[in-house]
């Protein structure tokens, strides 16, 4: 049994005690920021019901200090996350795998936030065997970092090699960790995600005793700035949730921007989605662009970007944000690539620019969080997982289901024959 702790003052102090991953506790041994495994807000949301935590790409520092400030005001458990793209070896972004925990646990104790916040390394992208071999290496390193959790993304692979690079992987993840995996690449060729695939690469992980927190599936949605609301099927993603039951997942979505409130309020209401992927908006919004329900950015009859009165960087400075664009011959799509270069000089402008940066995001996100997500309040559930486990590492929600024998590699590309797929579109599919 649990040791009885009664204030909530008391229950934060024993979650910092007890629920601090060890490379956390390593690298910042004398933080009061609850930095903990993935798991852990996956089981709050759970515990909530009807919950989705926002998985906020921190593209910029802004984005980490806004949602931070909008979780505590909202006592919600939060992630903090950047992708392969965005923050790896070859990131357009200065916030990175390497130094994105550092930043959440100084601003996270600066804004004396005291709720629950794991740092995710979103889309570990795979796109071909070589990229495996990097990966034995990358992967513990950004552990090492302050990494507590981390999706495994070989969905640009055929599904047998899919399955076959997550065990590769996984071996380098910490067993406490939070582990999401990935069927349908977004906005890729193949179609969107069917049972058929989902079951297969759960069954397959099963069988070998992996039990991931999250799949994330192409369920018809795309990342990046959208022309229209079209985006995601909640029938689909229900009814692969569904199938998928058995196995203890729970679902992330993916390319949140381009959907309406209504539709996200569904995903949460209908499925078994726990976390919800936020990237575009908040950068733009960090920036100033005016941006619509679904997270689209506004464009002008010249299809420029509609800056909102008084709200983010300096009229000067966006000025030359666009004539740096303009000279590359960037497309809107591509103003992704200004966050590296200009990351200095955002944090160069004066203490007013920059807080009103912060709070358009910090605003855009406790809406989310406290109308649209379900997520208000999760933050005590999340302390009370650590406590009930009395340790950092949650555990599996799954046993295992599969017989070993089933699922051998030989056997693996075999199944992998038989799938039923869908066809999609081409495309650019880059994360």
């Amino acid at each position: 049994m649990s040791q009885i702790v009664s204030s909530p003052s008391q229950r934060f102090d024993k979650a910092l005690e007890i629920g601090r991953p060890p490379n956390i506790r390593k690298l910042f041994p004398h933080s009061r920021a609850l930095i903990v495994s993935g798991k852990v807000i996956d089981r709050a949301m759970l515990a909530k019901g009807g919950a989705m935590a926002i998985a906020a790409n921190a593209r910029n520092r802004f984005v980490i200090h806004g949602v931070l400030r909008a979780a505590q005001r909202a006592n919600a458990a939060v992630i903090i996350e950047i992708a392969k793209s965005e923050g790896g070896a070859d990131a357009y972004c200065a916030v990175n795998y390497w130094n994105m925990a550092t930043y959440v646990d100084q601003a996270a104790n600066e804004l004396g936030v005291t709720v629950p916040v794991a740092v995710h390394a979103d889309h570990y992208t795979l796109k071909k065997p070589q990229d495996i071999e990097t990966a034995r290496s990358q992967i513990p390193s950004m552990f090492d970092a302050g990494i507590t959790s981390i999706a495994i993304d070989a969905s640009h692979l055929p599904d047998d090699e899919n399955l076959l690079a997550n065990l590769d992987l996984y071996r380098y993840v910490p067993v406490w960790a939070g582990l999401e995996t990935e069927v349908g690449e977004i906005k890729g060729a193949a179609g969107l995600s069917t049972v058929d695939e989902a079951r297969f690469l759960i069954q397959g992980l099963n069988a070998n005793g992996v039990f991931p927190d999250w799949i994330a599936l192409n369920n018809g949605t795309t990342h990046g700035i959208q022309a229209s609301d079209a985006g995601i099927q909640v029938e689909l993603t229900a009814e692969i949730h569904k199938a998928l039951e058995p196995y203890g997942v729970s679902g992330a979505q993916h390319g949140t921007s381009g959907n309406s409130f209504d539709r996200l309020r569904r995903i949460a209401a209908e499925t078994r989605t726990t976390k919800a992927n936020v990237a575009t908006a908040l950068q733009m919004i960090s920036w100033g662009v005016k941006v619509n329900e679904y997270g689209n950015a506004i464009l002008d009859d010249q299809g420029r970007f509609v800056r909102e009165p008084g709200a983010g960087v300096s009229d000067e400075l966006w000025a030359e944000m666009v004539a740096y664009a303009d000279e590359r011959g960037w497309k809107k799509g591509d103003y992704k690539k200004l966050n590296l270069p200009f990351e200095n000089k955002l944090w160069a402008q004066p203490a007013e620019i920059r807080e009103r940066m912060i709070r358009g995001v910090e605003e855009f996100v406790y809406h989310l969080l406290t109308q649209v997500f379900n997520t208000a309040d999760t933050a005590p559930l999340a302390i009370e997982a650590i406590l009930r486990a009395e340790s950092y590492d949650l555990g599996p929600k799954a046993e295992r289901r599969e017989n070993p024998s089933d699922w051998t590699e030989e056997k693996i590309r075999e199944r992998a024959k038989a799938l039923q797929k869908q066809e999609g579109p081409g495309g650019d599919f880059d994360d």
